[in-house]
């Protein structure tokens, strides 16, 4: 196992993959179009996808990943359209289309879990999305947030499952109780961290 954590940027709303080696093999958070063409490049067989939620962004290629390495995909919740938004998106003459995947770890309802070899603590952090979760790595000093907290933001909270309120209270109970060094990892944009956002973001204060 290393600490390092090997990021990946892609899709139309350029949302963030992450891959990380575990004790037992190589783990990724979220599939965005694109990662997986970047993990046959890079030569990794993954044991693991990790998905923050189910957002079409962050699974465009959760069927294709999960198909071409033979992992198992965990998740809040079974795969449904209703949450990667394509209902949405097509009534508004955007035709996504995301091809369907199974989730064979469903985590609702549970406080942790061990990927490859690796334990992660689960926060359900729902606001952005109806299956925002998180997972903490108390070894890394690392969360990876999906679209909850970014640098300076939150995630928007006007999509279907989406409650401002929610959101707020979720991000301030959950996440910003954690260790100022701790590290977010977010679905889009730059890292950042628990103590610069206490201190700094306009939404959370």
């Amino acid at each position: 196992m290393t600490q390092a954590i090997d990021v990946f940027t892609g899709g139309i709303a350029q949302t963030n993959g992450y891959l990380i080696e575990a004790p037992d093999g190589w783990v990724l958070f979220d599939a965005p179009e694109g990662v997986a063409a970047w993990l046959e490049q890079k030569g990794i067989k993954l044991q693991a996808l990790v998905l923050t939620h189910q957002h079409y962004d962050h699974v465009m290629d959760a069927a294709k990943v999960a198909e071409a390495h033979g992992c198992p995909v965990y998740a809040h919740s079974d795969y449904h359209s209703t949450l990667t938004l394509e209902p949405m998106l097509r009534a508004a003459g955007m035709p996504v289309e995301v091809e369907p995947f199974e989730v064979e770890n469903v985590l609702a309802g549970q406080s942790a879990v061990e990927v490859a070899g690796e334990r992660f603590v689960l926060k359900f952090v729902p606001g952005h999305s109806a299956d925002s979760m998180c997972f903490v790595s108390e070894g890394r000093q690392v969360v990876f947030s999906g679209d909850t907290v970014f640098a300076g933001s939150i995630g928007r909270t006007d999509l279907p499952g989406g409650s401002h309120p929610l959101l707020i209270h979720g991000i301030q109970t959950h996440l910003l109780t954690l260790a100022d060094n701790f590290r977010f990892l977010p679905g889009h944009g730059p890292e950042t961290s628990v103590g610069t956002e206490k201190t700094s973001n306009p939404y959370l204060r």
